[in-house]
């Protein structure tokens, strides 16, 4: 019997080959940030002029407002002396009665009036813007039987001190020259039905802002 010899094979055993675990993606990014990160330049002090005498120092914080301890001093004097002045401005505030809010308030109103009507005659006589008499801001529909439009700009208007003060307004004139400056439709509101009105403090307080702001738009506006 003849046996086949057995060759050796010729082509190469395969090895099982290891490969690398694939890198975190929060640990490559990590590395990423550490080869970029450059040393960080120290911070340089900051100056600042001092409050008191406007030298300029060498600020050590934010709260660091003077250059030195004189200074320091007087910085101290006088924010203590604002809180002081802020309280008893605060005291006379809370003990001012509702009748001086109420007539700062209608000064405030009057004199929109005025320098909105300043080249207007008067509302209810002949009299021209050029008469050398006093001039007043008269309410067409009076203050105590009517509250609700004692500060309607509608309602107010430049008027003589003669026809304000001696003749109550002068209704009789004062209403067809309103028709004729405001339109009926704007009159007959102001003489349909209001509810009754009783200002607070605080209304009044906004009532003397707003038109004293309204003065100022129209002063700059003339």
């Amino acid at each position: 019997m003849t046996y086949s010899t057995l060759k050796p094979s010729t082509k190469p055993m395969k090895r099982g080959t290891i490969k690398p675990k694939a890198a975190s993606v929060s640990g490559m990014l990590r590395t990423a940030v550490l080869k970029s990160a450059k040393p960080s330049l120290a911070a340089k002090p900051k100056m600042r002029k001092c409050t008191i005498c406007k030298t300029p120092f060498q600020a050590r914080s934010s709260l660091h407002k003077t250059c030195s301890t004189p200074c320091a001093i007087s910085f101290v004097s006088q924010n203590r002396a604002k809180v002081e002045r802020k309280e008893l401005t605060a005291r006379k505030l809370a003990i001012k009665p509702r009748a001086k809010w109420m007539a700062e308030a209608q000064a405030a109103v009057n004199a929109v009036v005025r320098e909105r009507d300043r080249l207007d005659g008067c509302i209810s006589c002949d009299k021209p813007a050029t008469w050398n008499g006093q001039w007043h801001a008269s309410h067409y529909l009076s203050v105590g039987a009517h509250p609700a439009t004692r500060f309607d700009l509608s309602n107010i208007h430049k008027a003589c001190s003669v026809c304000n003060n001696y003749l109550s307004g002068n209704i009789r004139a004062y209403r067809p020259r309103l028709i004729a400056k405001i339109g009926m439709e704007a009159v007959e509101r102001l003489e349909g039905s209001h509810e009754p009105k009783k200002y607070t403090v605080d209304e009044l307080r906004a009532i003397t802002t707003e038109h004293k702001a309204k003065l100022k738009v129209l002063k700059e506006s003339m």
